[in-house]
This record gives C-alpha cells, sequence and structure tokens, in this order.
C-alpha cells in the first residue's frame, strides 16, 4: 500500500470507507462508478437534419470529479434498477382511473413517504409537495406566503440565490426584508450560557411612507431562512435555530420592531441533507426545500417541499391548474379547490416517472447510512483542507487561503465536505480561478470555480459566487467600493477577469461525495502540488512559466546558422474551416488577403466555430486570385462550390450587422443556393456571411478599441492578424510529450503537426521560442510587430484523422507544463502587419515562402 494512504487510514480508517457497511468504498468505486474509470472509447454523432455522421476518439485516463455540490453522480446500479423498473411496469398518468393510473398513485404515495421517513417528519405533521426543484419549492412558498405591510423576511447573509428571491414577493407586498449574521456569544446574565447574537443589515423596503403609518402589531406573519449547509463555505448552520427563532425572537430579535411577530422558519436543504441528517422531529422547521439530482444523482428537475400542515394551510395559492381543483365552471367566476395539501400545490401532472426514480436512489442511501456518509465525506474533506493548508512555497509563503469562519463564533454545527480557497504565488499575489480551472480540466479533475455575478438590488451592487452572494462578499472581503470599482472595470458575470484590483473576483470549490475517493483527494492535492507550488529544486521551471516580461525582455535569441527563414503561408477563408498553403500571398491592411474574411452563422444567430462544430475542419478550401473565385469542398457535398468573390454575389445592399468577441462587424450574406451547401457540409442549417466593414482594430500596445486606423483593421479573428509558429518550437513540444507519455498509463505515442495550431506562418532555423524575444521582425521588406504569446486552448487538443476526430489532453497539458505565465498557456506569437500606406483593402506587398527573417530589425 502507498506509505501516504497508510499515514491517511492511521488518521481516518475508522470513518473512511464505509468500514462497516455493505461494501467498502473501493467496491462502490469498482462495481458502480465504472465510468470514472480510465478508458479509450469511440462514438459518432448522428446529425438527424442531414443524416451525417462525424466520429470521434477520446483518450480517458481516468476522471476526478470534486463537483458534489453542483451534482452529485448516479450510481451505475442505481441506473440499471430504474431501467428495470422503467421496462418492467406501467405507470399511467395519476389523474385518471385505470389500473396504470392507480399503479401510478401508488408509487407517488410510497415516494411522499419516503421523503418524509428521510427527515424523521411524520405525516401527521408533514407534507410532501413534489416540484421541479428546490428552486421551484422556494418560489412556492415566496409566492404564496401571507405576507403584509407589517411582516419581514429575514435571511442570514449566507444564502443561495434562489433563498434571496423570496425577498421580491415579499417587498412587492410591503413587507421588509433584511440579512443577518448570526454568532454565539457568551451570556453572562444567564450564567455563561452560551447565547445567539444577531446583527441585522440594512432593512429593505419599498413603500417607507406606508411602513412608518403604524407600527407592526405582532399579528403579522414573518418568514426566517437559513441554509442547513452554505453551499461556499460548507458552514453547517446549527437546526436549533428553529427553535431559536420560533420561540425566542423577542430576545434575539430586541429592539427591532419586528421581534414579536410570528415567526415561521424555512430551511434551504439542497446540499446539506446529502451528506447530514435533518431530524424534523428535533427541529421542526415550516419548509424545508430538496432536490433530488443533489442527493443521488439522478433524477434531474425534480424537487420537494416539505411542509408543516399548519403553514401550508396558510399559504395562499393564485393560479390554479389541472390537477389543483375539483371543479371550474369556464364562463363565470366559480372554482372549487381541492382539499389536499399535495394536490392543491403540485400544478397539472407530476413527473411520476421520476418520482418513480426516486426509491432506488434512496435505497442505496440507506444501505450506506447517512451517519456513515457523513464521516465518510468529512475523513476526506479534513484531510483535504490539511494538506492545502500545508502547502508552502520555496520562500515559505502559504500557497492556499481557504474561505472558512474558523475565527467566528457563528451557530455552527461542524462543517460540510465544501473546500472553497484561491492561491497564491510567492510573491502574495493571486492566481486567477480560471486558470486553476483550464489546468484541473487538463489533469482529468472535474471542480467548480465561479465569478462575480452582478446584479444592482435597491440601488447596491451584490456579488456572488456559486449562487451565494452573500457568503461570497463575505468571505473574499468585498465592500461596496470593491464592487463598484469592480463594475466600473467592466466586469461582469462570466467573464475571464479571475482578479481585479489585485482581489481575487470568485473562488475555487471542490465538493465531496459519498463515492469520493482518497485517490481522488490526493490527484487533487498532487495537481496543486505540481502547477502552483515553487519548490527550491523546481525554481527555474516555475519562473519560466511565471515571469510574464521574460520573454519580451531577453531581445533576440542566437540564431542557428544559416538564420530563419519563412517555412510556410496559410491562408483561412473561412473562420474555423480548412486552410490552404500558398508559396506566395499578397499582404493587406486585415492581414494576408481574404483570410478568414467569411464566416457561418447559424439561423439563431450563433457563430460556428470548430468548438461547437468539429465538422467545420473537413471543409476544405482555396483561392484563384487571377479569377477571383473562392473553391470550397466537403465530403458530405457532390460538387464543389465557386463563390466569385469579384463580383457582387452578395444579397442586399445594407449588409448586416453582429458581434464577435465584443467587437461590431458588418457582413453580407449569400444566396440560398449557398447556404444550402454550407448546411449540408456542417449537418446543420447555417449561412454564409463576407466580412464588408469591421469596427475591429488594434492600437500599437496591442489593446482593442474603436479607433479608425486602417492599417490595423481586423477580419473575423479571435486577438490578431497573424499567428507565427516556429518550427523547431514544435520539435521541442514533441520531445517533451514523447518524454512525458513514457510514463503515461496508454503510452500512446502523439506527434503534433505545426498545423494543429492553425498557424499563418511557419518559420525555420532559429533557436526554440526564439521568437518570445521578437518585439518587431522583417519578412522580406515587410515590417511586423509582435503583439505577444499566443494564449492557447482545449481546441489544440483535437485533431482530424481521415474523417475521425481525435481528443486528448496533449499537447496542451504538456504546454501547461512549461509555457505557463499569469493563468494562460501560451504558444507562437501573434503578429500586426505595419502597413506603410493607407489603403483599405490591398497592398502591393507579398509575402514569400523562403524569406529570411529579421528579428527587432526596425
Amino acid at each position: 500500500m502507498d506509505p501516504n494512504k497508510e499515514e491517511f487510514l492511521k488518521e481516518f480508517g475508522a470513518d473512511y470507507g464505509y468500514p462497516n457497511g455493505p461494501k467498502t468504498i473501493d467496491e462502490i468505486r469498482a462495481t458502480e462508478f465504472k465510468r470514472l474509470n480510465g478508458r479509450i472509447f469511440f462514438f459518432s454523432i448522428t446529425r438527424n437534419s442531414i443524416l451525417s455522421k462525424f466520429h470521434f476518439l477520446f483518450l480517458f485516463f481516468g476522471l476526478v470529479y470534486l463537483d458534489h455540490a453542483g451534482a452529485t453522480l448516479y450510481s451505475e446500479l442505481q441506473m440499471e434498477a430504474v431501467f428495470k423498473d422503467l421496462a418492467t411496469n406501467v405507470y399511467g398518468n395519476p389523474h385518471s382511473q385505470s389500473d396504470s393510473s392507480y399503479a401510478t398513485c401508488d408509487i407517488v404515495r410510497e415516494a411522499r413517504q419516503q421523503v418524509l421517513d428521510y427527515f424523521n417528519a411524520s405525516p401527521k405533521e408533514y407534507k410532501c409537495i413534489f416540484t421541479s426543484g428546490a428552486t421551484a419549492a422556494l418560489k412556492l412558498v415566496g409566492e404564496a406566503f401571507p405576507w403584509s405591510d407589517q411582516s419581514c423576511f429575514m435571511y442570514t447573509m449566507e444564502n443561495h440565490n434562489s433563498v434571496l428571491g423570496i425577498r421580491e414577493y415579499a417587498l412587492s407586498q410591503g413587507s421588509a426584508a433584511f440579512a443577518i449574521d448570526i454568532e454565539e456569544s457568551l451570556d453572562h446574565s444567564r450564567g455563561n450560557l452560551m447565547s445567539v447574537k444577531v446583527s441585522q443589515h440594512q432593512i429593505q423596503r419599498r413603500n417607507e411612507a406606508r411602513f412608518f403609518e403604524k407600527e407592526p402589531t405582532g399579528g403579522a406573519y414573518n418568514l426566517f431562512a437559513f441554509p442547513s449547509e452554505c453551499n461556499f463555505s460548507g458552514l453547517r448552520f446549527s437546526l436549533d435555530l428553529v427553535k431559536i427563532i420560533k420561540e425566542d425572537s423577542d430576545r434575539i430579535l430586541e429592539g427591532s420592531p419586528f421581534c414579536s411577530g410570528r415567526w415561521m422558519v424555512l430551511i434551504d436543504a439542497a446540499k446539506g441533507c446529502a451528506t447530514q441528517t435533518l431530524d424534523l422531529s428535533k427541529h421542526p422547521a415550516d419548509f424545508v426545500v430538496i432536490s433530488f439530482y443533489k442527493l443521488f444523482g439522478y433524477p434531474t428537475g425534480l424537487g420537494a417541499l416539505i411542509a408543516r400542515n399548519d403553514a401550508a394551510k396558510l399559504l395562499k395559492k393564485t393560479y390554479f391548474s389541472g390537477g389543483t381543483v375539483a371543479a371550474s365552471i369556464a364562463d363565470t367566476d366559480f372554482i372549487k379547490r381541492r382539499q389536499e395539501i399535495e394536490e392543491l400545490f403540485e400544478d397539472g401532472t407530476t413527473s411520476f416517472l421520476s418520482i418513480a426514480s426516486i426509491r432506488h436512489g434512496f435505497k442505496m442511501l440507506n444501505s450506506l447510512t447517512m451517519p456513515s456518509i457523513s464521516r465518510h465525506t468529512t475523513s476526506l474533506t479534513t484531510y483535504v483542507r490539511k494538506m492545502l493548508l500545508a502547502l508552502k512555497h520555496e520562500n515559505g509563503a502559504s500557497v492556499c487561503t481557504l474561505y472558512r469562519s474558523d475565527n467566528v463564533k457563528v451557530v455552527c454545527h461542524g462543517w460540510g465536505p465544501i473546500i472553497s480557497f484561491n492561491l497564491r504565488r510567492p510573491d502574495n499575489s493571486w492566481f486567477g480561478y480560471r486558470e486553476v480551472e483550464k489546468l484541473a480540466s487538463l489533469s482529468q479533475i472535474q471542480l467548480r470555480v465561479r465569478n462575480i455575478e452582478w446584479e444592482r438590488t435597491l440601488g447596491f451592487p451584490q456579488t456572488g459566487c456559486f449562487c451565494n452572494p452573500g457568503a461570497c462578499a463575505k468571505y473574499l472581503g468585498l465592500s461596496h467600493s470593491d464592487l463598484l470599482s469592480n463594475i466600473e472595470a467592466g466586469h461582469v458575470c462570466w467573464d475571464d477577469y479571475d482578479v481585479v484590483n489585485g482581489k481575487p473576483a470568485g473562488a475555487v470549490r471542490v465538493s465531496f461525495g459519498y463515492m469520493s475517493t482518497y485517490e481522488d483527494a490526493k490527484k487533487f492535492i498532487d495537481f496543486v502540488r505540481t502547477s502552483f507550488v515553487s519548490l527550491p529544486n523546481q525554481i527555474g521551471r516555475y519562473h519560466l512559466r511565471e515571469r510574464p516580461s521574460s520573454f519580451l525582455n531577453e531581445g533576440p535569441r542566437k540564431l542557428l546558422a544559416g538564420g530563419v527563414f519563412l517555412k510556410s503561408i496559410t491562408i483561412y477563408p473561412i473562420k474555423s474551416c480548412a486552410g490552404f498553403s500558398a508559396a506566395s500571398w499578397p499582404l493587406s491592411s486585415t492581414g494576408l488577403q481574404y483570410d478568414r474574411e467569411w464566416l457561418l452563422k447559424s439561423l439563431t444567430g450563433d457563430i460556428l466555430t470548430q468548438k461547437k462544430v468539429p465538422e467545420m475542419c473537413l471543409i476544405s478550401t482555396s483561392i484563384d486570385l487571377h479569377q477571383g473565385i473562392l473553391f470550397v469542398e466537403s465530403p458530405r457535398c457532390k460538387e464543389r462550390l465557386q463563390i466569385n468573390f469579384k463580383s457582387n454575389t452578395c444579397n442586399g445592399s445594407t449588409g448586416e450587422d453582429f458581434h464577435i468577441h465584443g467587437q461590431r462587424y458588418e457582413g453580407r450574406s449569400y444566396n440560398n443556393e449557398v447556404n444550402i451547401w454550407f448546411s449540408q457540409a456542417v449537418g446543420q442549417p447555417c449561412c454564409l456571411l463576407r466580412c464588408s466593414m469591421s469596427n475591429y482594430y488594434l492600437n500599437n500596445s496591442r489593446c482593442v478599441g474603436m479607433r479608425r486606423d486602417v492599417q490595423s483593421r481586423l477580419n473575423f479573428v479571435n486577438e490578431a492578424q497573424f499567428l507565427l509558429i516556429s518550427k523547431e518550437s514544435v520539435s521541442d513540444l514533441n520531445d517533451r510529450i514523447s518524454s512525458n507519455m513514457k510514463n503515461s498509463a496508454l503510452g500512446v505515442a502523439v506527434q503534433v503537426n505545426p498545423m494543429r495550431f492553425r498557424p499563418n506562418l511557419v518559420i525555420s532555423g532559429g533557436e526554440p521560442y526564439a521568437e518570445d524575444g521578437w518585439r518587431t521582425l522583417k519578412i522580406g521588406d515587410n515590417c511586423f510587430t509582435s503583439q505577444g504569446g499566443c494564449n492557447r486552448c482545449q481546441m489544440i487538443n483535437l485533431v482530424n484523422e481521415g474523417g475521425q476526430m481525435q481528443k486528448s489532453n496533449e499537447p496542451l497539458a504538456t504546454l501547461a507544463s512549461y509555457r505557463r505565465v499569469k493563468g494562460k498557456i501560451l504558444f507562437g506569437i501573434l503578429l500586426r502587419y505595419e502597413t506603410a500606406d493607407e489603403v483599405e483593402q490591398e497592398t502591393n506587398s507579398w509575402l514569400q515562402v523562403g524569406q529570411e527573417i529579421h528579428p527587432n530589425s526596425f
């Protein structure tokens, strides 16, 4: 056995792996989660619209899944039981009287009881109302709660956005809303007993005048919401809060106008109940919401509201639907609602096949028992926290910052299997969470990162991570001024700005499930250590990876005897389609003439690229400059398409405006015959557009702007006019890949061709990576400015081999090991053509294969 695992088992062996269960964790993984093991698999996609096939071959080296807080995994045996159940039974619509309908009613009734049993809730006191998920259950409570202008919605800062959404219902009905922080403190007046202390945030109201007309009388209904487990930090709130708020609100909220209302309590248990028991006989909350995919992976789109009978009767439902009324009259105002709580709130036909599936998930959880699951996941979480905190750089600086309230005496019932963190460099600056995610994906580790979400509510900006805005702002230490500053800097939700003004704009989260293993945790720790920790014997490698200016400050490197020459020229007329090579080619104000001057757009407005439509790599192109014809071929089309680009073959006179990477373009469309050809070639309806005008310009500092500089105009490119790749750099990369493959499990030989990177220019004759230090260069008499390295993505891991798409983690994984600079994996350089005359479309300059390269010569 691995000595590291032996150490782990010495400390956690009593809790890890279900030692007293029906199966050990190793047996569970071997029999029920075989899909997580490494393998090579092949599949083909058939597009129904065109009936065309595209083949994929993936090299899969074993997956470490660490996003159980987002969605846990279903067991393969669980799914086999589901399929067998559906294949051997007939379940009809429960709103009928047939035998199959009665069978459905029975299975739904049993499912309700299973849910109540899971929470130790008596059917005499609680009802289980099925919904489409926890969010739908929260929405039901919010829209049906008996709000009044004297009511209040109180919630902890650590809450999911779906809980915060209830605030909109409260405020719209004239109720107040405010967030609170809860801490434990010593109450000296009560014999030094632990007491709950509430810190109240600003009260929110939408009608102040109406509020101050009268004070709350104490007869209004108020709602308090908190999560059983924070999905950002893993903090488990004490479930004693239920009784504390319901029975002791006068003392807890002393001085508040809402201290004496009738308080009802809602628990968001969507995350917490997957690894922690919530006993409603001991903690009688009024409402509990759950989603079943958080519990056992399947089904999705199904949740439940567990409601106390007396609380459910207070909910005021407005809408009625099939199944919720006993009778209604179409042409008069008459309805008779059903009396049973479940029937009253379950609009339409329930998702009865999904409901029939949950018993198989509960069977699996019950066989392991919730205390055993909790101990198992806690052992892994504690181990990973300990290992992350122990990581140090070679200068002694800590690598990892964990987000948890160790120094705050919150009303806490421990910690769930969640770790949110960010990583630091030796100089104490932050690694961006996008960088962590990108490298983790290359290592087959699936974790969760989330950036800041922006919204304005009552004039205040709010920020959220993992849809938990209060926790994110609290743990990241973001003030209102920080948030406003970030907004002014252009930061928006889902963008790639992961560090703003020196502070993280989000976090990385790993979370464990009942099937997680020590090997998962160990691989994750090893990934962090090898990718982000600077060790004394790795100083050179680390600084090569991290010094962003080193490539530019070294000046021209030594050239090999005979100089550096242009080896090949490649033009890609249609964005993301195959290009063609030429011995010589004219230059224009946009780069190589006609390079990426066309693109394909779906009927829904999406720009088609190989990331979305890999079939585009099968479309070959060529241009005859003398005839002015673009030739296009595809194995799926019998005829070769010819487009005369010198004649006016485009439709319309005004063009079509659209945006790519935030930049505005105007394009001309083609006739239906051309569009049908391309639709058949890519297997989906699309149209061809030609760039007729671009507002995408670059200035000398590589900043994107809207400056009218014809010398810098771009066609449909991602970043720059040219991509230059060195043959020697590719050879060095291949040597490194071969060396790495000797130690890999599959040992698959990978040799990367320079064209894998879709370069415009390939050079030969210099040292590997000499191009990194070039500020400018001349090719013949033509001058170019380097705009820095090209940031590579997963696209370079896809290659077309005889009509079959192959994907692995190379070459990006190897590049990440030594070509990483501030979160970017750089390979090749981007160039801008410095044209001397302001001619919008054409110049008299040409590039020719064999021309000598002169770095830093002007």
